[in-house]
This record gives C-alpha cells, structure tokens and sequence, in this order.
C-alpha cells in the first residue's frame, strides 16, 4: 500500500548505501515513498552501526521518540536494522516490545515480506541472518539521484581485529559478481552519475566471481570500472593495510581516474599495539606501503583512522603514533577513544589508561591531524582544482559547492547549470573546513594523470 517512509541512518558510508537500497526495495515492493519528516511516515526505519561506545543507547533513545509517533498512530511500523540489529537481535524486542521489525544488514532485501507478515500476523518479525550474496541478487536496479553514487562490492571482514564488532554483525567477507558490479555502475551512469565510490568492510579484499569460474581482485574491478562512460572518478573505501598489495599500488599509475587520495585506516604508531589489535602488519610495513604508492602517484592525500587509549596504550606508545602522523603527513583523519565492543577478544584487556589522559591524547593527535590539514590545505591556493560540483553553496547566492579529489568542499561562484559535472577552479583561500575559488574561462576535463590532490 503506497505510503511514506523515514529512514534514519548512523554510522559509515556502508550504512549510507544499505539505507539507499532499503528505500529503494520499499519503493518498488510496496510504493513507500522517502520523506525527511517521521511524524508523517507510515514506516520509520533506523539503520545502526555499533562500532562506537553507546550506539545502542543512542538506538534507544531515537526508539523512544519514536513510541510516541506510534502511542498517538497505532498504524505505524518501526523498524530497525543494520549492525546493533544484528548485534541485539530479539534482545530489541525485549527492551522495546513497539518494535515491529528487526533485520540486520544482509536481509534489507527482506523488508516488504517482513512489514507484510507484521501487517497480517500482527507480530514481530525478526530476520538478523546471514544470506550470501543473496541481498544483492534480489535488490532492484539502484536508482540515481546525484552525480555522486556509492557501489557495496562486497560485504562483512573476516580480519577480526580485536577491538572490532564487524565480523560479529556483517558476517565474513563475500564478494559481489564482478559483472553484477559492473551492471549497477552502468546503471548508475547511464542515469549521470559522474562519481562512484566502492564500497566494502574492506574493500581491497575483494575476490569477485567471474564467469569463467576465476575471481577478480579489485585492482582488475578498477580498470574495468574505469572503462564505463560517463565515470570520470572512482573511489573507493574502507582498507586494510594486509590487502593493499602491489597490484593495487600499480593502479594508482595506470588509471587517471582513481583519484589521488586514498583512506588507509592504521589506527596506531605502536607496534606492541598493532600486535595487540591484531592488525597483523608492523609500522615499517605501513610507512612502505605508503612510501611505494607515492612513488607511483606523487602527491597522494593520505588519510587515516586512529584509535587512542587501546588498552595498555603507554605514553611511549601514543608518542609512536605520532611520530608516524609527522612521517606521513596525514591529510585527515577519523580518530576515537577507544570503545569497548562486548563480545570482541579486546573487552577482556584491563584498561589501565584513564579517561583524562585518553581524551588529552585525542586532543592532542587531532591537533596535529588538523594543522597538517591546513597546511595541505594551504598548499592548493593558486592551484587548479577539478572539482564535482554537487551542489548549491549553503551560504547562497550564486555560489556552488563542489569536491576536489581529496574530498574538500569547495565553494565558488558559477552558474547553475554546472552542477553534476565537472568545472575546472582555481583555489583562491584556505579555510578551516573547505576551500574558496574561481571558476576558471575553462571546465574541460583536466588531466588527473600527474596524480594531483586537489
């Protein structure tokens, strides 16, 4: 029955997608329709992520305003998906009996049978299973409504690293037919998608089937991806240092449209504690890989995650992270203090370090993340930066927002008809969050070969 939907989505740029497709298969299936207000949806979805300390209150709390919705309109469906989902399972139920659906990331395709078993039967539905590869053999062609467009190549991480609840709520890691992959990017840019990002847990594992019976690593994915017309960018996310091998630092030399920026969680400077995450590589491994890929494409933005207050974390260790931000140069980063994920081996470590000092070291390592992204910030004034212009300016006027290869939002004046291409712009100011520019007599394509970062 045709109707309204609300989606509500924490967490990553997976999560991002799984929404994306949720909405989508409740489109197509039953006629619900996205809006941005839940006090008029007929079906309020949250889509969750448990990666950080009191994901599942924040849950809770969103599931109490939403009881409200739901005391005052008896008819309303809640729902919630995604990794606590996954993680709590009918344990959401027992805390918030108003629920009517519980599904985890890999049975979004799911959803209409399970909101119309709600509808006839009157009961809960839970459906937190693992199916392989099974969503995205069911989920209707993606739809596109940006120039800018995300693509799950794979699904789950099967690293366990000791901190992390991944492995636990997304299962191991399965790869998407490498020809499916390629129908959805053709799909999305046939509809004038000009930008995609590749997705995955950890995307540089991907092992997809080809036709032939062999796999395809994503090195090969890449090349092939770069041949669909209309694609002029291609990123992709999140990586493990294990899986980023030679073939894929090769790619940064043969493909000009992979961009020159690159996500490369190391979470710590330490090697006691790498050893201790169970990251399985050391500091130097690190440092060569990086030191292999800017060979290949100089100036490369380098960006990173960062975990600080790991249980056992000396002074000495922190002070190890940062000599290794210093010798990399980092040009952004996600850093946390650490969260104890139960169920993961980590929950079990004595931690020794207290809040005071893990929140000064935060502070003190994002300091030093922020000025050496001013400083790669200030180096691109006076520069030429091929930006995708994805939007009007927040700040209004004539002003369009666009984003460089390494993801800065930058803000220029330029006629309307530019946004969801590309436009040439020359990088005027340095500003703490985003770029100024101006529009330059030219918005051909500019030669991304020589592996600028702007």
């Amino acid at each position: 029955m045709p109707g309204y939907l609300y989606l509500k989505t924490f967490g990553c740029q997976m999560n991002e997608y799984d929404s994306t497709r949720m909405g989508d298969v409740l489109r197509e299936a039953c006629g619900l329709e996205r809006i941005d207000d839940p006090e008029r949806a007929d079906v309020v979805l949250l889509n969750t992520c448990s990666v950080r300390e009191k994901a599942e209150e924040k849950v809770y709390s969103h599931l109490g305003r939403y009881a409200e919705l739901k005391a005052r309109r008896p008819g309303l469906l809640i729902g919630v998906g995604g990794c606590v989902a996954s993680q709590e399972g009918e344990g959401i139920l027992a805390r918030a009996p108003y629920v009517d659906v519980v599904f985890g990331p890999q049975t979004l395709h799911r959803l209409p049978a399970l909101l119309d078993a709600v509808r006839q039967g009157g009961r809960p539905q839970v459906d937190v299973s693992f199916p392989e590869n099974e969503k995205f053999d069911l989920l209707p062609r993606a739809q596109a409504s940006a120039a800018t467009a995300f693509v799950s190549i794979m699904e789950g991480c099967s690293k366990y690293c000791s901190f992390c609840v991944v492995p636990y709520t997304r299962g191991e890691e399965t790869s998407r037919p490498f020809a499916q992959v390629l129908d959805e990017v053709q799909a999305l840019a046939a509809a004038g998608v000009r930008e995609v990002t590749l997705l995955g847990q950890n995307v540089n594992a991907y092992d997809g089937p080809l036709a032939d019976g062999e796999s395809a690593d994503l090195a090969l994915l890449l090349e092939h991806v770069a041949t669909v017309p209309g694609i002029e960018r291609i990123r992709f996310t999140t990586s493990h240092p294990v899986d980023f091998g030679e073939r894929l630092t090769e790619a940064y030399g043969r493909i000009p449209k992979l961009v020159s920026h690159l996500h490369l969680p190391v979470q710590s400077g330490s090697d006691r504690i790498l050893a201790a995450m169970k990251r399985r590589y050391t500091v130097l491994e690190y440092k060569q890989k990086i030191r292999r890929l800017r060979a290949v494409r100089p100036g490369i933005a380098v960006s990173s995650d960062f975990i600080v207050g790991f249980p056992g974390e000396s002074d000495r260790d922190f002070e190890a992270t940062l000599d290794l931000i210093a010798a990399i140069g980092f040009d952004q980063s996600f850093s946390f203090i650490y969260s104890r994920r139960p169920g993961t081996p980590a929950a079990s470590l004595p931690d020794e370090v207290p809040l005071a000092v893990k929140e000064e070291r935060l502070r003190i390592l994002q300091e030093r993340i922020d000025a050496q992204a001013q400083q790669h910030s200030r180096a691109l004034v006076g520069t030429v930066a091929r930006v995708l212009v994805e939007r009007a300016a927040r700040r209004g006027g004539r002003q369009l927002a666009g984003r460089t290869e390494c993801g800065r939002w930058l803000n220029f004046d330029g006629p309307a008809a530019l946004i969801g291409g590309f436009a040439d712009v020359t990088v005027t100011e340095a500003l703490a969050n985003s770029l100024r520019g101006r529009l330059t007599g030219s918005t051909a394509p500019v030669d991304t070969s020589a592996g600028r970062a702007a």
